[in-house]
């Protein structure tokens, strides 16, 4: 009996175990900021990006975040099925309107910053610049504001990718609404969902509230683009 107990317990506990989400895959020392959770329903661990940050990653992992009038850049080398995405708020360091290419700081909150860290860090990997691909998503005009920052951003992310001479496969780009976007460095998938400014939340207005007094909080009835 107390045998058949034991075993029971046993049993009971592989059950449970056998429920639980696998270890999170292990990424270098400068990501250990990054929030990661296990996506039941996608069956994968997914970085959330945060406005300034960038993750890269070598394994089956799912990219998230939310974007106003900042652009993310999802790039990965398609032979090695490897690579990330940022999430930038500025073109440029700097209110003036200047050369988008001088930058004081080296916070990736600037596109070219941004850009840079993470094509390098693809690269450290094993990637190749010649495999690279991209996609590009975001630069909404979500805020009542006289300077257009999403069309900057745009402008600038754009001008870095023809210069680079990288591969554009694929983009989601201006327009009114926030986003949301889910990537898949392995497969080079991109889930968009168009957002109102309501559903966004109240973290997308408080980061992007430095732009302008007032967001625009017309709804926008979204959709899940994949491309």
């Amino acid at each position: 009996m107390k045998t058949g107990a034991r075993h029971a317990a046993h049993h009971g506990a592989g059950e449970v175990a056998s429920h639980l989400p696998p270890s999170a895959p292990k990424t270098a020392a400068h990501f250990s900021h990054i929030g990661r959770h296990w996506d039941g329903r996608e069956g994968k661990w997914v970085a959330k990006l945060l406005p300034g940050d960038y993750y890269v990653t070598t394994h089956d992992e799912l990219i998230f975040t939310v974007l106003g009038s900042c652009v993310s850049a999802c790039i990965r080398d398609r032979a090695l099925r490897i690579g990330g995405m940022n999430h930038f708020m500025l073109p440029e360091n700097g209110g003036d309107g200047g050369s988008w290419g001088q930058t004081a700081s080296a916070a990736t909150r600037y596109g070219n910053v941004a850009m840079e860290r993470l094509v390098n860090d693809i690269l450290k990997a094993g990637g190749k610049r010649e495999n690279l691909e991209v996609k590009l998503v975001g630069g909404g005009r979500v805020l009542d504001a006289m300077t257009d920052i999403g069309a900057r951003n745009i402008q600038f992310v754009r001008e870095f990718i023809a210069t680079e001479g990288y591969k554009i496969v694929g983009e989601d780009l201006g327009s009114t609404h926030p986003r949301k976007v889910m990537y898949h460095p392995e497969t080079g998938d991109a889930r968009v969902k168009k957002l109102g400014n309501r559903e966004a939340g109240s973290d997308l207005v408080e980061r992007e509230r430095s732009y302008a007094r007032k967001i625009d909080t017309t709804p926008v009835a979204g959709e899940i683009d994949l491309f």
